[in-house]
């Protein structure tokens, strides 16, 4: 029998609301003394996938949770297609819900798992038997239906938890770091899944990981959060390329950072004064000279040219060139990463693994950088 797949309301071919998914508007939450969550605001679209990141105690799960209602906040509103839901239960909110743990009936077989939230609203059977097979077709898991949790693997598990979320058409997904329990490359494979069903279904999905690369995977867009604040929302490009602070720039990725007194500003780039040189580099606050500033260089970054007889003068991309001496050198497969004393600056520097020729310890190279890379920041 051929199934019509059920249209769900917020789909590239549905009828798309003209307001946002989500608003959080100056949303607290506060324990005792503790304050959790500060001021968040916060504005999802329709179809996008937005990863709150952040380490532990950062507030991440605490706003999954108030936006899912399982947590109501000390103060500020939650609106879902602009309604207000601040102080409506999790089951009426419409929502689907992820949990790390798979959170499956273990005395039902995925079909019946799958079909569980169908059948508590009460779908007519046949609605019900078509939807459950669309959702486990979407999630590859058709030939397993009658399978129950104790014979599937950690990921196969996982993707009947997502398949259940989806079933009712919800008109947001929150997915509570899902994918940490299981290995690096199924994780990686699952992630890929889990992106293709969202851009399948067209669903608004609010994701919370520790994990970096996850984030960078999955997001339209990342919150990246730290002491119960959004310290930059953006793509994930533009949060890796242009930190807005000296936090996110150091969370996220990995950072040479060196420290550096501002000398000769000319709009948004200066002269930065580093011990013995001086580096162009971009402001990304206004400061006037004098000001100490911290500067960072992502590894991949930092270029390493042939040596010749120039220790310090101008590279080819008009950026600093440098003498300088590799300390350490690590083959990690698809990339060598080095550590290089230049000029007195320890910098870390990533090439390509497949690299004609490994630099070794004590070699003396030069070094430059990408034009422009160096970004300044208010010395903390």
């Amino acid at each position: 029998m051929n199934v019509k797949p059920t249209q769900f309301p917020n789909s590239a071919t549905g009828n798309r609301t003209t307001k946002p998914a989500l608003t959080v508007r100056a949303v607290r939450k506060a324990f005792g003394q503790y304050e959790a969550l500060s001021d968040i605001d916060l504005s999802i679209e329709e179809g996008e996938f937005v990863t709150l990141l952040g380490s532990s105690g950062s507030g991440k799960t605490t706003l999954l949770r108030i936006i899912a209602g399982l947590t109501e906040p000390t103060a500020g509103t939650i609106s879902i297609r602009g309604s207000d839901v601040t102080h409506l239960p999790i089951e009426k909110r419409d929502i689907g819900f992820v949990f790390q743990n798979y959170a499956l009936f273990p005395h039902l077989t995925v079909r019946e798992n799958i079909g569980f939230g169908l059948k508590l609203r009460k779908y007519p059977q046949a609605e019900l038997k078509a939807r459950t097979e669309e959702m486990m077709d979407l999630v590859h898991l058709s030939a397993l239906g009658e399978r129950y949790p104790s014979q599937l693997s950690g990921g196969q598990q996982q993707r009947v938890a997502i398949a259940r979320a989806l079933a009712p058409a919800p008109k947001l997904l929150l997915l509570d770091e899902p994918l940490g329990a299981l290995d690096r490359r199924l994780r990686q494979q699952l992630g890929e899944e889990l992106k293709r069903i969202q851009r399948d279904t067209d669903v608004t999905a609010i994701y919370v990981t520790h994990d970096q690369e996850e984030a960078f995977l999955l997001s339209d867009r990342i919150a990246v959060m730290e002491s119960g604040r959004i310290r930059q929302l953006d793509t994930p490009r533009a949060i890796y390329r242009n930190p807005a602070s000296l936090f996110v720039a150091d969370f996220v990725g990995e950072t040479c950072q060196v420290q550096g007194v501002v000398r000769n500003r000319s709009g948004d780039t200066a002269s930065v004064e580093i011990g013995s040189i001086a580096i162009q580099a971009i402001m990304t606050e206004p400061a006037p000279d004098g000001t100490p500033v911290t500067v960072v260089l992502r590894p991949e970054q930092v270029r390493i040219l042939e040596r010749n007889a120039a220790s310090v003068g101008t590279g080819r991309n008009g950026s600093a060139l440098l003498c300088g001496t590799i300390r350490s050198c690590v083959f990690l497969g698809n990339r060598l990463r080095l550590k290089i004393d230049a000029a007195g600056l320890e910098l870390n520097a990533e090439l390509d693994g497949g690299h004609n020729r490994q630099p070794a310890e004590g070699d003396t190279v030069e070094i430059t950088w990408e034009a422009g890379a160096p970004l300044a920041y208010p010395a903390i």
